[in-house]
């Protein structure tokens, strides 16, 4: 197996006048060095990441203010010309060995004519920024609408109390366990490919995508995707261009062809994700109830239109689960000279739950409401569900409420004053914060499932979702083996490999149980109502006698029965049963399910920090989510955990920084991008709520990322409540230790200054109790 390696560039924005490979194809070991040209020259086209439409899947539609599509971007596996971002790869080096494959990229030359570039989306969309695309003027790929503009601005002109957010939720990265790789071999036999990747949404979606990029028919590529595959959320949920080259080089070498990222590869090259900018408001009356919402969204899509996905959803969802009258968002994306973002756990969710809840902190701190009862005030009950919210979106049916005291009683509110006293005598702050959450999921509407009863006693599954640690291996047979009645031992899946499956949307925005559910049912009640149709003629019985009840077939009223095994047996080999009948006992269901699914919860964080060095910790942090039907509690505990780690992680640690006037990354290791260790979070409580979902017909609803979506809010409004004691009402993520000290510096520094009475305000008082806490 030859080893491949890609050079890349260390421009953020360049020009390529010239590449000279001859002194790296003189080198020993060397096997090709390919550029750009030479993939033209064989026909690849570009990678489909189907962006172009948004009329397609289940959110609301997200098109320019004038009714015209967004304005899209083509990305080939090597640039032609031009390079984007720091790391973009521009030749692909195979060789013997991977270090035969270094010496070589180290010899391309290439002659570069570095550009202006720039990596913020309001920069980018300023005048005079830099040009990225010449067909996407002003860098601007989309600028849509909301809501009611109108109605909402005149709430908003005689609203009693406004409170205002300006923020970014920053860029971070999957850093998944392991970085990607992929293998491929080219059989010119069968003129097929194969090829394993490590790759996270599923392998139909990959081997439709490698096949428009080869131009090839599907069914000459097999994809192998292993179970492991080092970590996902999201981020690995794209095709990299490197899947298509290595399946490239394979064919034009006529040998197999393996390549692995580096570390810093990966951080540099892996698309990434968040990086939104919101300017928003709330409106509320002299009593606390809300009235209005706007705001404007602006994510940056880095340097391909990879996805809208993170920006439709957050836009969208902007209310949360609060009764909100009108609002408009105004949703706005742009190019900019640094990876590709795409979705990353609970893509956009995250984002306009942060957003919320902290305008409801400030709007308590501001106006003087108490923070809980400000939330009671204006939760969507039961009462007013199905609920439509101002923005097109019809939520299913929760207790918020329910769901918000449990986890205000798991977190003991109450005894919050008394663990804060015990903090001040050792000369800390504390702050608590509580954070409600509701996601709109969806995900590719089409899943597939083939049961299989084996006579010899085992029960198959193929479906096409794709299990990336998430237990798909231990839950979903334990869902069959139920509905069956017989042990969970018994019952097997198998995913991941296009041999056998032949459809399905593979993993990603909670669909993985919600659609795979369906169709594994569907499938096994046609099974158990055509072995019930056997045993009625094996017995020869009426069909309405026959029962099927702990993993048999059984006549009512008599002990005569035969296991659903043995109806198996019997479907193959006795002659008794007609050809209609005959044959494997087996079902598929391949069925198109569209619609949002809403799961929500509530959070409570609770941190102690040492206003003398900045220095943070979480000292306790409770989740309560609700996910319709817990299939199996202990996986679902698992993900919350990992997914407030995720969150955590986001408000305190991680950051993607780029040098804004060069794009050049200044996170490029673990040395400059953190991620959380065990020993930055707390024992976490995590409790389940179940109320079944309405627009589920088995009452699921996701249970992957509500760790994640309530985690920035709630943890930056526990250290803005920790810090008022000095006047702090924001600071920015990443809350780190050094940007906690510098804010309670510049407070302090503040404070000892004179003030002058603000007498603009006089007779804004709210009516709701001040929340002295």
């Amino acid at each position: 197996m030859a080893r491949a390696l890609m050079v890349r560039s260390p421009h953020a924005h360049a020009k390529m006048r010239k590449i000279d490979v001859a002194a790296a194809m003189a080198l020993p070991g060397v096997i090709a060095v390919l550029t750009g040209a030479d993939a033209l020259a064989d026909g690849l086209g570009p990678i489909p990441h189907a962006t172009g439409s948004s009329k397609t899947g289940s959110d609301i539609r997200l098109a320019n203010r004038d009714g015209t599509e967004r304005r899209i971007t083509q990305q080939f596996a090597l640039p032609l010309d031009r390079v984007r971002y720091v790391g973009e790869g521009v030749v692909l080096v195979v060789a013997e060995t991977l270090a035969q494959a270094r010496d070589a990229a180290e010899a391309v030359a290439i002659d570069w004519e570095p550009l202006p570039a720039v990596v913020h989306a309001t920069a980018a969309l300023a005048h005079g920024a830099p040009q990225l695309w010449d067909h996407i003027p002003g860098n601007c790929t989309l600028e849509a609408d909301l809501g009611n503009p109108t109605a909402t601005a005149a709430v908003f002109a005689g609203a009693a109390h406004c409170v205002r957010l300006n923020s970014w939720i920053q860029r971070v990265t999957g850093v998944h366990m392991e970085p990607r790789a992929v293998a491929a071999t080219w059989d010119e036999a069968s003129a097929m490919y194969t090829v394993h990747a490590s790759h996270g949404l599923g392998v139909v979606q990959m081997r439709n995508e490698l096949a428009s990029v080869l131009g090839v028919a599907v069914d000459q590529i097999r994809v192998v995707a292993p179970q492991d595959v080092g970590g996902n959320f999201g981020t690995r949920n794209a095709t990299y261009p490197e899947f298509a080259l290595v399946a490239w080089a394979a064919r034009r070498l006529h040998r197999s062809v393996a390549f692995k990222v580096e570390r810093s590869e990966a951080f540099l090259s892996d698309y990434q994700g968040r990086d939104l900018h919101v300017d928003a408001e709330l409106a509320l009356d002299a009593f606390g109830n809300f009235l209005a919402l706007r705001s404007v969204n602006t994510g940056n899509n880095g340097a391909y239109t990879t996805s809208f996905i993170p920006l439709n959803k957050g836009a969208q969802l902007m209310p949360s689960l609060y009764r909100i009258p009108v609002a408009h968002v105004v949703a706005r994306a742009a190019v900019t000279n640094t990876p590709a973002t795409i979705p990353y756990r609970s893509a956009g969710r995250p984002e306009a739950i942060y957003v919320i809840e902290r305008l409801i902190d400030l709007a308590a701190q501001q106006c003087g409401f108490d923070r809980l009862e400000l939330r009671r005030r204006n939760m969507i009950s039961p009462l007013e569900q199905p609920y439509r919210n101002p923005l097109g979106v019809t939520y299913d049916n929760g207790d918020y409420n329910g769901v918000m005291e449990r986890a205000i009683d798991l977190a003991d509110w109450a005894g919050f004053l008394h663990r804060r006293r015990a903090s001040r005598t050792r000369g800390r702050c504390r702050g608590i914060a509580v954070g409600n959450y509701i996601e709109t999921t969806s995900g590719a509407p089409r899943e597939r499932a083939e049961i299989l009863v084996r006579p010899e006693g085992k029960i198959e599954i193929i479906v096409g979702t794709q299990s990336t640690g998430q237990g798909h291996e231990t839950a979903f047979p334990e869902l069959v083996a139920g509905w069956f009645g017989v042990p969970r031992d018994l019952v097997a899946l198998r995913t991941g490999d296009t041999d056998f499956v032949k459809a399905g949307g593979g993993t990603h925005s909670g669909r993985s149980l919600r659609m795979a559910s369906l169709v594994m049912h569907h499938a096994t009640v046609e099974i158990i109502e055509k072995g019930r149709r056997i045993a009625a003629v094996l017995f020869e019985a009426d069909i309405t006698d026959v029962t099927f009840e702990n993993g048999g077939f059984v006549i009512k009223g008599t002990d005569r029965g035969h296991s659903i095994f043995e109806i198996a047996q019997m479907a193959l080999d006795d002659g008794r049963v007609s050809s209609e009948l005959g044959g494997p006992l087996a079902a598929t269901s391949d069925q198109v399910i569209s619609g949002l699914a809403f799961p929500y919860g509530t959070a409570v964080c609770e941190v102690e920090i040492d206003p003398e060095t900045g220095e943070l910790e979480i000292q306790r942090y409770t989740s309560v989510d609700d996910v319709g039907r817990a299939l199996n509690p202990m996986i679902l505990h698992g993900q919350t955990h990992g997914a407030i780690a995720q969150g955590v992680g986001q408000a305190l640690l991680e950051q993607c920084v780029f040098e804004p006037e060069t794009g050049q990354n200044l996170s490029g290791s673990f040395m400059d991008y953190a991620i959380p260790r065990a020993t930055d979070l707390p024992s976490l409580t995590t409790a389940l709520s179940e109320v079944p979902a309405t627009s589920h017909p088995l009452g699921f609803r996701p249970g992957s990322e509500g760790g994640t979506t309530p985690a920035l809010g709630v943890t930056i409004n526990a250290i803005v409540h920790a810090l008022s004691e000095f006047g702090i009402t924001h600071i920015e993520m990443p809350a780190t230790s050094s940007r906690i000290w510098q804010a309670i510096s510049e407070a302090k520094m503040a404070m000892s200054r004179p003030r002058i009475p603000d007498y603009a305000n006089t007779g804004r008082k709210a009516a709701i109790s001040g929340d002295t806490r």
